[in-house]
C-alpha cells in the first residue's frame, strides 16, 4: 500500500479486467489514478465506480500505439489530476495462431499494443518522474514469454516487455524510478474467456484443465495481479528494480 495519497498513476487498458483491478486497488490506495483505453465509454465507467472519497479518477481514451494520443492523454491526466509519477502498462491484445497460419497484421497488431504501446506511454510520463525524483515503471508480462503454442506474437511481445524493463531499470535508476514486470500465468478474465472460446471448450472446461496444473490449486484473479502491482509502487518497494516476478500460482524459471 502506498504512502504516498497525493501521487497519480496511469493505467494502461484499465476498462476492464487486470487493468481495472489494479486501477481499483491503486485508488483504494490512496492514488489518483488515470484510466487509458481504447474503449473510452469502459475507462469511464470504471473511473466512477472507484472507491469514493479515497482519490480520484478518470478515464480517457488512448490509442497507446499512436504517439499523438499517447501524448494527448497523458497529458490531460497531468492537467487533471497532476503529474503522473506511477505507469502501469497494461494494454494488451491477442491474436493468437501457429506460425504458418499468422499474418503479418496479427505480429504487428500484438507489438504495436504491448512494446509499442509501453515504450510511448512511459517516453510520454518519464520527465514528469524525473522532475518529482520519483516513479514507479510496472509493465505486465505474462508467462508466455517462456514460450507458449499457438502465441509466437504474444510471447515474443510479453519477452520483450522484460528486456524493456530491465533497461529502464538500468537507464532511470538515479532518477529515484524503479521498473519491474508481472508476469501472469492463467488469470480468469474476458480475454481468456474468449480463448476458451476460439479452443471450442467451456470456460469452466478450460479453466478445469488449467488449475490442474498450477500448484496453489486455482486459477489466479485479477485482484491477484493488483495486489502486487499494488507493492511495486509503493514508497517501499524502492530497492526493487529491474525483477521480473511470475505471478502465476508456483515457480517459472
Amino acid at each position: 500500500m502506498t504512502d504516498a495519497p497525493s501521487r497519480t498513476a496511469i493505467v494502461t487498458g484499465a476498462a476492464r479486467g487486470i487493468g481495472a483491478a489494479i486501477a481499483t486497488r491503486l485508488a483504494a490506495d490512496g492514488m489518483s489514478v488515470g484510466l487509458l483505453d481504447l474503449d473510452e465509454a469502459g475507462a469511464k465507467s470504471t473511473a466512477e465506480r472507484l472507491t469514493p472519497g479515497r482519490g480520484r479518477a478518470v478515464g480517457v481514451a488512448a490509442d497507446v500505439a499512436d504517439a499523438a494520443s499517447v501524448q494527448a492523454a497523458v497529458d490531460r491526466v497531468a492537467a487533471e489530476l497532476g503529474p503522473p509519477v506511477v505507469v502501469v502498462n497494461n494494454a494488451g491484445v491477442t491474436r493468437d495462431n501457429l506460425l504458418f497460419k499468422m499474418t503479418e497484421d496479427d505480429w504487428d497488431t500484438v507489438m504495436g499494443v504491448h512494446l509499442r504501446g509501453a515504450f510511448l506511454v512511459t517516453r510520454a510520463a518519464q520527465k514528469h518522474m524525473v522532475d518529482a525524483g520519483f516513479g514507479r515503471i510496472v509493465n505486465l508480462s505474462s508467462t508466455s514469454a517462456l514460450g507458449n503454442r499457438g502465441q509466437v506474437n504474444y510471447s515474443a511481445a510479453k519477452a520483450g516487455l522484460q528486456g524493456f524493463t530491465k533497461t529502464l531499470a538500468l537507464e532511470l535508476g538515479k532518477f529515484g524510478i524503479t521498473a519491474n514486470a508481472v508476469a501472469p500465468g492463467f488469470v480468469a478474465t474476458e480475454m481468456t474467456r474468449a480463448t476458451a472460446v476460439r479452443m471450442g471448450v467451456t470456460f469452466d472446461e478450460y479453466v478445469e484443465r488449467a488449475t490442474a496444473n498450477i500448484p496453489v490449486g486455482r486459477v489466479g484473479r485479477p485482484e491477484d495481479i493488483a495486489h502486487v502491482v499494488s507493492f511495486l509502487v509503493s514508497e517501499g518497494a524502492g530497492f526493487v528494480s529491474g525483477q521480473v516476478i511470475y505471478a502465476a500460482g508456483g515457480p517459472r524459471a
